[in-house]
């Protein structure tokens, strides 16, 4: 499964100038064998995972307000690459590494089973249209996976502001026997639905969308 397309974009002179002089530090190679994690960002300390972090405004805040943990970033697009180094320079983040990679490789042979805290999924491309549904990122099989990589009381966050990606988020995450629904219970106006954690900055998507009038949904599951 591949779950993204990869589009050009021009690079800015702060991103140019943030992969030649961050990146050999702080961008991975893709290895098809378990990196020493806890050797890789000289700590034992637990670990989150996040999936296509986009331009990284978001994981850098989130990264700044948790020092107390390790993040690891996916993103295949030069450009955010280069604009999350750029505010792992200007803010310090040496807690945070990046790896240009599709997701579900790295997730196959750099993640061990148990191994992660947490894993965020914010505003994947939601494929729209009927026929490229197969490309959503958030299916079965993967959601497996997930959830194999986390430690018991770990948790997967997804965020979608498509209203049928997020239906078929709740029923995915739902049907995976390793993961229980936070919200499982509380009586909201969604049911099954999270508010969004105050740790969970608005994205600048998400707030062109809220602009629009677009709905948001929040989905926290736990591993049992």
């Amino acid at each position: 499964m591949r779950s993204y397309v990869l589009r050009g974009g021009r690079l800015g002179p702060g991103q140019q100038r943030a992969l030649a002089a961050l990146g050999p530090r702080y961008v991975l190679p893709w290895t098809a064998e378990l990196p020493q994690w806890d050797r890789v960002f000289g700590r034992v300390a637990p670990r989150i995972l996040e999936i296509g972090f986009g331009m990284g405004d978001a994981t850098a805040a989130v990264a700044q307000s948790m020092p107390t943990h390790d993040f690891i970033g996916v993103e295949v697009h030069e450009a955010g690459v280069g604009a999350l180094l750029r505010l792992i320079g200007e803010r310090e983040l040496t807690h945070v590494r990046i790896l240009r990679h599709d997701a579900v490789e790295v997730l196959r042979t750099m993640i061990a089973p148990g191994s992660l805290a947490g894993i965020h999924v914010w505003f994947p491309d939601p494929w729209p249209k009927k026929r490229h549904h197969k490309r959503r990122l958030i299916q079965g099989p993967f959601v497996a996976e997930l959830a194999a990589r986390l430690v018991p009381g770990g948790y997967l966050h997804c965020a979608t502001d498509w209203q049928p990606y997020a239906e078929q988020m709740l029923e995915v995450l739902g049907s995976e026997p390793l993961l229980h629904n936070r919200a499982a219970g509380a009586e909201s106006a969604a049911p099954g639905y999270s508010p969004r954690p105050p740790w969970r900055p608005l994205t600048r998507f998400e707030q062109r969308g809220l602009k629009l009038g677009h709905g948001v949904w929040d989905l926290v599951f736990e591993r049992r």
